[in-house]
């Protein structure tokens, strides 16, 4: 087998069609039909049904898909990771969710540079709205060279670097009864319309919710247990309670056996905090956050002093640009100047 048969096959299997797959490829019908009969005849196996429209997979074919676009994307990656390390470029590419903007990421990037014009040598920055989990595969494309992330990876192509913990505040409309409460708890928030904004959600896992933490939530909230149960709109007192959370600000509420009363979903952190502004409901969000909108939300500590949001950077393992290590030190210089405790580490 070779890579026209595989690419041909690929075609074929994801658009369900000759004539489609002919128009995508650039090849003719007869081309990518020969190409699939002659990978079938290598292999000894038939991977397509062609008597049924749309085609269909075999049970073989199935499999055969499955796992030979992992080894293609792999090949891919490879080979740009390869044209890279050939011709290394001399612009850095940073992708970044949009909530680490209004944090230390201006300062940083304006120190990085500051850094470079002393050296003397040029460094050109491009700065990319990217999700957490889009940035994996921009980093193997090369889109990106490096990337701030609220989310941890288990690729094994992509090295991390925890960088710190961010704590999150509770943001409320300023005619909310708790707006001007200064320290705030989860359990007093369950009953408020809670505005979803992550399009990202975390791995799955299995969130249980033990007797000890219900116990420990209890004690923090100092309310009976009939409004416990209230607020939550189920039974939290159940010690087999064991949910697959993966919303990030539910994942929250869930640490200490709290389910919000009501939820709303929106495309993403400045439509959330437009609606706790139109006195819609409240919403998390990251610390760096709360100079948004001021005139309108109140901003407000929360006591659960593990309620944080983690900042990753995120680079390949078998490429670092290099840029990268300045950029490490910038951040760090950053840091101790604003008196943020951290763990100094470097990409290998």
């Amino acid at each position: 087998m070779d890579l026209k048969q595989l690419n041909a096959f690929i075609a074929i299997a994801d658009l369900r069609s000759f004539s489609a797959a002919a128009t995508t490829t650039g090849l003719s019908q007869p081309t990518l039909s020969r190409l699939l009969k002659q990978l079938e005849t290598d292999m000894g196996v038939v991977l397509v049904d062609r008597y049924h429209r749309p085609l269909h997979l075999t049970a073989a074919g199935v499999f055969f898909y499955d796992k030979i676009s992992a080894v293609l994307t792999e090949l891919e990656t490879i080979t740009s990771m390869t044209q890279r390390l050939s011709t290394p470029s001399t612009v850095l590419n940073i992708g970044f969710v949009p909530s680490v903007l209004y944090g230390l990421l201006p300062e940083i990037i304006a120190t990085l540079k500051l850094h470079n014009a002393n050296q003397n040598t040029d460094l050109e920055v491009n700065l990319k709205d990217i999700s957490s989990y889009q940035q994996v595969d921009a980093l193997k494309t090369g889109e990106i060279d490096v990337g701030f992330g609220r989310f941890a990876h288990q690729d094994p192509w992509i090295q991390q670097i925890l960088l710190r913990h961010e704590r999150y505040v509770v943001a409320l409309p300023k005619a909310h009864p708790l707006a001007h409460v200064g320290e705030q708890r989860l359990i007093d928030l369950a009953n408020n319309r809670l505005i979803l904004y992550h399009q990202t959600h975390l791995p799955a896992h299995s969130t249980t919710i033990s007797a000890e933490q219900i116990q420990t939530a209890q004690m923090d909230s100092t309310i009976s247990e009939s409004k416990f149960k209230l607020n939550n709109k189920s039974n939290v007192t159940n010690t087999n309670l064991a949910n697959s959370v993966t919303e990030p600000l539910l994942y929250l509420f869930a640490q200490y056996g709290i389910a919000p009363l009501m939820t709303s979903k929106v495309s993403d952190l400045q439509v959330a905090l437009g609606l706790v502004a139109a006195g819609e409901g409240i919403t998390l969000v990251p610390a760096s956050l709360q100079t948004v909108r001021t005139d309108q939300i109140s901003y407000q500590r929360l006591v659960h002093e593990n309620v944080t949001s983690p900042i990753y950077l995120h680079t390949l393992k078998d490429f670092v640009h290099p840029k990268v290590p300045d950029l490490l030190n910038a951040i760090y210089q950053v840091y101790e100047k604003r008196g943020i405790t951290y763990r100094q580490q470097q990409f290998v």
